[in-house]
């Protein structure tokens, strides 16, 4: 807004003409939607008091007819005090009563008629209150909405592609890519649920209670018509407060909102931390996910892209957690009867909620609904992280699943190829008794003694596990020599249709990363595997 316009008249009084000389600040005015509210109040003040028999029916119209243009935005032009004045936005409710009177025209006082019934002290917060509430239902909540929903499309779209997990920045268990984002959109579910908690107490407004609360000069049914006729014309549901000089006293409902939007903008920051790096690359980075190419992102490196709407959103969480943190301080200089920090509260209020409704399209539109999985950078991340030997650990014991681990990341090899390989190694015993032949099977790994029956169990759950969470390939039953020879780990024989049990003897020449592995006698100790006659079918 400027703070006149040459092709319009000036509207405001002497008053006004004094804030301005008083508070050349910031350049900025009071921001829109606090007037355009201001205007609403004072239509909706009017045609109560002439409801009321307190202004002439007459005098009542034209003011609320002057009232709703002002808050149709008609004149913005006539509000050009600085948004850093008194306090208590006396400044700014005085230049709406002159502005409204003069449109009114000939014989309408700004303080007797438009303001009567009013204070600068309950009028200047209620529509701070009203305005934040209509911006947040009609913008911020629908661009969240949107942000959600595009996240979660993305979650059941990639809601089978593997990768490595990732905790400290460093290598962790396999996860999906539709999992992360399944996260990211119930991150954004749970901020709207956050923000939509609060707005039951921002709708109370401290109409009605005058200079401190206690309604002097006022009817007592003012604030209740009032109420009504602003829900009638807006749709907006305004409610009476708690207490009245709880509410005149302190913006804690304010605060409060801020507070819910700065935990929208500490995990907007969160999200586009992780899409920025997931997108890194093309060669040296992550490259995980392919971001939209929006623009050139260098003016000297040819073909490079950045990831300009993650950046525009941190940027936008950083402002908005500064808002809220001067907020905070504002919130807290309630003296007695009245806070007086409440322009300050406002505009950063004001400008954390349009600055998370655009950063919430932006990222919806133009970054979220155009991502790309990069599958072979998912695949290069699940089939390399070490972390999955944690699925070992039910099996052959945390210590057991970290010399493979260790293993692989000394040797290079894959987690899968050194697991199969140890997964091999079986010493075979016999045992007698009760007089009758019993056999056994040692695990290498802790030394328990167990028929073949338990055993077998044990290694085709521990096959499945493998294939799943190592993205094993499909069975190479049809690769070994012999078939089902428990030489091959994930071709071990399902319980339910048992095999002979029998030494290896050959290598499975077909199975890359297998090891060739001589005869082996019944007394040979120094072999990996050893086997008892009685001990075979």
């Amino acid at each position: 807004m400027s703070p006149s316009s040459k092709s319009a008249p000036k509207l405001w009084g002497g008053e006004t003409d004094k804030a301005v000389a008083n508070f050349p600040v910031s350049g900025n005015a009071m921001p829109p939607a606090v007037i355009h509210w201001l205007g609403e109040i004072k239509a909706a003040a009017a045609r109560a008091n002439g409801e009321l028999g307190l202004l002439k029916p007459t005098m009542a119209k034209k003011i609320a007819k002057a009232a709703d243009e002002v808050a149709a935005g008609d004149h913005n032009s006539q509000f050009p005090i600085d948004v850093f004045q008194t306090g208590s936005g006396t400044s700014t409710n005085m230049n709406s009563n002159e502005v409204i009177a003069n449109i009114a025209g000939k014989g309408v006082h700004p303080n007797d008629h438009v303001n009567l019934g009013q204070s600068s002290n309950d009028v200047f917060p209620s529509a701070v209150h009203l305005a934040a509430l209509s911006e947040v239902k009609t913008d911020l909540l629908p661009a969240l909405k949107q942000l959600e929903q595009s996240l979660a499309k993305k979650s059941r779209s990639f809601k089978n592609m593997v990768k490595s997990g990732r905790t400290h920045l460093m290598d962790a268990v396999p996860v999906t890519l539709g999992q992360e984002f399944g996260g990211y959109a119930a991150q954004v579910r749970l901020g709207q649920d956050r923000v939509n908690d609060t707005l039951g107490r921002v709708a109370q407004i401290p109409l009605g209670g005058t200079a401190t609360g206690t309604g002097l000069n006022t009817h007592p049914k003012f604030a209740a018509t009032a109420r009504k006729h602003i829900a009638k014309k807006t749709g907006i549901k305004a409610t009476a407060p708690a207490d009245p000089f709880e509410a005149q006293a302190n913006r804690d409902a304010l605060v409060e909102l801020s507070g819910a939007l700065k935990v929208v903008a500490v995990g907007f920051t969160k999200i586009a931390n992780d899409l920025a790096l997931m997108g890194s690359g093309p060669r040296a980075g992550i490259g995980e996910i392919f971001l939209p190419e929006l623009q050139k992102g260098s003016s000297i490196m040819p073909g490079k892209v950045n990831p300009v709407i993650p950046e525009v959103v941190l940027q936008v969480g950083a402002q908005v957690i500064g808002n809220d943190a001067a907020i905070t301080v504002a919130g807290s200089q309630g003296q007695f009867e009245l806070n007086v920090r409440i322009p300050l509260i406002a505009k950063n209020l004001l400008e954390s909620i349009k600055l998370l409704s655009s950063a919430a399209r932006l990222l919806a539109e133009k970054c979220v609904d155009g991502i790309e999985p990069n599958k072979a950078g998912l695949k290069a991340s699940a089939e390399n992280t070490l972390a999955a030997a944690t699925a070992l650990n039910p099996y052959i014991g945390y210590d057991k699943a970290g010399e493979i681990v260790k293993e692989a990341a000394a040797s290079g090899r894959n987690l899968r190829e050194v697991a199969l390989e140890k997964g091999r190694r079986w010493r075979w015993a016999s045992s007698r008794a009760g007089g009758a032949t019993r056999r056994h099977i040692t695990l290498e790994s802790d030394g328990r003694r167990e028929a073949p029956v338990v055993v077998r169990k044990k290694l085709h759950k521990t096959s499945k596990h493998l294939r799943r969470v190592l993205v094993e390939s499909p069975s190479c039953a049809s690769q070994c020599s012999p078939p089902h020879s428990p030489c091959c780990l994930p071709c071990w024989p399902s319980p339910r249709r048992p095999r002979p049990l029998r030494p290896i003897s050959t290598r499975c020449s077909r199975v890359p990363g297998s090891i060739s592995t001589p005869p082996l006698s019944a007394t040979d100790s120094s072999q990996t595997l050893r086997c008892s006659p009685t001990a075979r079918s």
